[in-house]
């Protein structure tokens, strides 16, 4: 989660597919899914992997060692050297094409051929429909707003109703804004209906509700609380595809938020920790049978930043589909 003091210059990445009418082919057909398994990650790099020594380079380890075919990336800024921004360097290094547009810090990076791109706020959302070898699919990569953290409010304010819980999400930031206008963006390109398997992915700066359920209640001073964000993509026909391989957020909680820096203050006081980054699929064609968080392990709080192999403070989401039977 990144704090944005800063407009970053709008750069066009030099990897990019060439921009395409965004709307979807009404005629395209779902076609048959390989069954090669499909890999996506979704992952946000912080501020381009700057913060660590060789950055870049341990991002492009951690792509590579997933095995993933697609990645849904956040905060690719300009690498702190003469080389471009992170999403497309990583394309490049990879053999692969990427769609990062306008996007101050957006990216899509593919394994396969990008044959259409989709612009959507700049901050907010870019899309792709990505040739893969079993058939078209879209996939879209967001960033929704990080003011008025919900699970930060509730650690420090343990008796907190849940009226003002939800003024966090409704009033105090602009995340159910930007989530709604997504949504109707996707709708108006006519991918809410179209045959193609549709996958949004990001860091969404705020949790589910499918992990502040009564199982969880009292892990959340008691709170069953309907999160706007992910209950409008749930409204939308998507299924949360972490939740759908790992039902249970207790045996499996999916913590994205944070791998480092996990207390903080004097004393120190322990950080909310909650699933942020997360994977949506709407549409047939393809069925989620794996989902893991990267780092498997998280490393020592006392090992300072520069010097960690993971280069984010948000863990990274790899999801495996199959073809729905």
């Amino acid at each position: 989660m990144k704090r944005l003091l800063t407009i970053i210059t709008l750069l066009a990445c030099g990897a990019c597919a060439p921009l395409r009418p965004t709307t979807v082919p009404t005629s395209a057909a779902a076609a048959t899914v390989s069954s090669e398994p499909l890999r996506v990650l979704v992952w946000n790099i912080e501020r381009g992997a700057n913060p660590y020594t060789n950055g870049p380079e341990k991002a492009l380890k951690v792509i590579r060692d997933s095995g993933t075919h697609l990645v849904l990336m956040q905060e690719s800024y300009d690498i702190a050297d003469d080389r471009p921004l992170l999403g497309p360097w990583l394309a490049t290094q990879l053999g692969w094409h990427s769609h990062q547009g306008n996007s101050p810090h957006l990216c899509i990076l593919s394994r396969f051929s990008i044959a259409e791109t989709f612009n959507h706020e700049p901050w907010h959302g870019i899309g792709a429909r990505i040739q893969a070898p079993g058939g078209d699919i879209l996939a879209w990569s967001c960033w929704i707003d990080y003011l008025a953290y919900l699970p930060d409010h509730l650690t420090e304010n343990p008796a907190a109703t849940l009226a003002e819980l939800l003024a966090l999400e409704n009033q105090e930031s602009d995340r159910v804004r930007q989530t709604t206008a997504l949504l109707t963006r996707l709708k108006r390109l006519g991918q809410l209906d179209s045959p193609l398997p549709l996958l949004v992915g990001g860091d969404w700066n705020s949790p589910s509700h499918l992990d502040y359920g009564p199982d969880t209640k009292h892990l959340h001073c008691g709170h069953v609380i309907p999160m706007p964000c992910s209950l409008a993509f749930a409204a939308a026909g998507f299924t949360d595809t972490f939740r759908t391989v790992h039902p249970s957020a207790l045996k499996q909680p999916g913590i994205t938020w944070t791998p480092i820096g996990r207390t903080r203050g004097k004393p120190r006081q322990p950080v909310a920790l909650d699933r942020i980054d997360r994977l949506y699929l709407r549409g047939p064609g393809l069925r989620p049978v794996a989902a893991t968080t990267l780092p498997a392990v998280f490393e020592r709080d006392s090992i300072k930043r520069a010097a960690r192999t993971f280069p984010s403070d948000h863990c990274a989401v790899l999801t495996t589909f199959a073809q729905r039977e």
